[in-house]
């Protein structure tokens, strides 16, 4: 999908990966943006994630998204998922394997 005019939605959960590498203008020279950059080109991601990784407010998340955007440099699609807790399964699937020494079925 292409970038939407009016910038990322937020509502619905969308995630987002990097289609190519920016040159940052310098107010986006901080480790934080980098970080950013650097888990979008990997992996599409969610607006709450971002913030979760990088440290970064959810304005400046936002803002910098926005600014990515209207770059055209982001994929959009739909999220697997409605929950930020739903990335955490597999780690308490982990813990309830490592406790019980039980399997746990995959969905």
């Amino acid at each position: 999908m292409g970038p939407s005019r009016s910038g990322p939605t937020l509502g619905k959960m969308k995630e987002f990966k990097l289609a190519a590498w920016p040159e940052l203008p310098a107010p986006y020279h901080r480790t934080v943006y980098r970080r950013m950059l650097s888990d979008l080109s990997h992996r599409y991601m969610s607006v709450p994630q971002l913030i979760l990784s990088s440290g970064a407010s959810k304005l400046e998340v936002r803002q910098f998204m926005q600014m990515l955007n209207e770059r055209g440099l982001l994929r959009e699609r739909e999220g697997e998922s409605d929950s930020i807790f739903d990335s955490l399964r597999p780690i308490g699937e982990w813990f309830r394997r490592t406790i019980t020494g039980a399997e746990v079925p995959k969905n």
